[in-house]
């Protein structure tokens, strides 16, 4: 069941049509899509998002993957939950090379080569840094090679502690110039309810002049068992307000990615506009 409120069908159309007409992308894959119950790495659910990213690369797309896991990684790889702040920053040396390595082997069966990029908040904010971290991209994208880029949790406490990777995709987007943000979760888009607790709640079609309104509903509904929903709205919503349209989708749905490319509506849609939405 979908639900669009003060959006225009038309407008969410036209929203998804330049979301499938995007020529470079970044998607973005949460803990949650590439974790089981116990946080050890689910070689399935890692698979299965590369198999989705090989979609848009066979459409001649440039893709950039952000992928959270290195902390769950690392719990599933030794162990050991992190209760404190430095405890989760070891636990993520740990499962980052392990990550990149499942990366590596995954997209080998499409004869894809990848590259790390590790980032902090100062390697965005520092105009020297980012414009070295552009570059680099850049350079990647022209040899073919897909970035993954994840937070340098062994340094970032601050990331750690708010889940930051949400807002670190969307200024990505905005600084490299993207055409599309998509933001994976264990949950299909945004909704009026909390799904994993109300059956009754519907899914948001299309979030644009509405915003406030499903601001108040996501603050309502929202818990720490929530996905950290409100940071993937947030940084959907930035990334909209720089003309990107974003899509917050399930990474479980079959060929997700590909359906986002063919223009159907799956997930919600952030409008793409530029300033602030008037109500």
């Amino acid at each position: 069941m979908s639900k669009t409120t003060e959006i225009e069908p038309e407008e969410a159309e036209k929203a998804r049509q330049l979301a499938a007409d995007a020529e470079r992308v970044i998607v973005k894959a949460g803990t949650n899509s590439l974790t089981d119950d116990e946080s050890n790495l689910d070689d399935g659910k890692l698979d299965k998002l590369v198999d989705d990213i090989a979609d848009l690369l066979e459409r001649d797309k440039d893709v950039i993957l952000v992928s959270s896991g290195s902390i769950g990684a690392g719990v599933g790889r030794i162990g050991y939950t992190g209760e404190t702040v430095e405890e989760s920053q070891a636990l993520s040396t740990v499962g980052q090379s392990h990550l990149m390595r499942r990366y590596t082997e995954s997209f080998e069966r499409y004869d894809q080569k990848v590259a790390q990029l590790l980032l902090t908040q100062h390697d965005l904010e520092n105009p020297e840094r980012f414009t070295n971290l552009r570059n680099t991209i850049e350079t990647l994208l022209e040899w073919d090679v897909v970035p993954i880029i994840n937070e340098n949790d062994a340094v970032a406490t601050e990331e750690i502690q708010i889940g930051d990777n949400d807002m670190l995709s969307s200024s990505v987007a905005i600084g490299i110039d993207v055409d599309l943000l998509v933001t994976l979760t264990d949950v299909g888009g945004v909704y009026t309810g909390n799904p994993k607790e109300d059956p009754e709640a519907e899914r948001i079609d299309a979030v644009g002049r509405n915003y406030d309104k499903v601001q108040a509903i996501i603050d309502e509904s929202s818990s720490s068992q929530f996905g950290g929903i409100q940071t993937k709205v947030q940084g959907a919503r930035d990334a909209s307000e720089h003309g990107i349209p974003a899509i917050i989708a399930r990474s479980t749905e079959d060929d997700i990615l590909e359906k986002i490319a063919a223009a159907k509506p799956v997930g919600t849609v952030f409008v793409p506009i530029n300033g602030v939405i008037d109500d």
